[in-house]
């Protein structure tokens, strides 16, 4: 049976600001080449040729879950756990469009280099 989970429902009773720091996000991500979300039960994976990173909408937030194949340091990761010899994960707390800079758009980049 088909997942039956949309978009629109991670953002219903959100402030509005969740909504602009997704678009944001994805209109970052689609400046290199394609992408797709997958809404899941509880978070949205944006998809190059895999995974490349997982949002988990908040009421006034959002948690991005970020694919690496070396460990991030930086105080705005959240979390990083090493998945596998090559794969990281790193969770960053987004509370405003702004926090999509350069330093979050370096990251996004890799991520979807290294998901073809």
């Amino acid at each position: 049976m088909a997942d039956t989970y949309k978009v629109a429902d991670h953002f219903d009773k959100k402030d509005p600001v969740v909504r602009e720091i997704y678009t944001r996000l994805l209109t970052t991500l689609k400046t290199f080449g394609p992408i797709v979300e997958e809404p899941k039960k509880t978070s949205i994976h944006l998809v190059r040729a895999s995974a490349l990173a997982g949002v988990e909408t908040r009421k006034d937030f959002l948690l991005l879950n970020l694919k690496a194949d070396h460990k991030i340091s930086s105080a705005r990761i959240e979390k990083a756990e090493q998945i596998s010899a090559k794969r990281f994960h790193h969770r960053v707390r987004l509370t405003k469009p702004g926090d999509i800079d350069a330093e979050l758009k370096a990251w996004l980049k890799h991520a979807y280099d290294i998901s073809e």
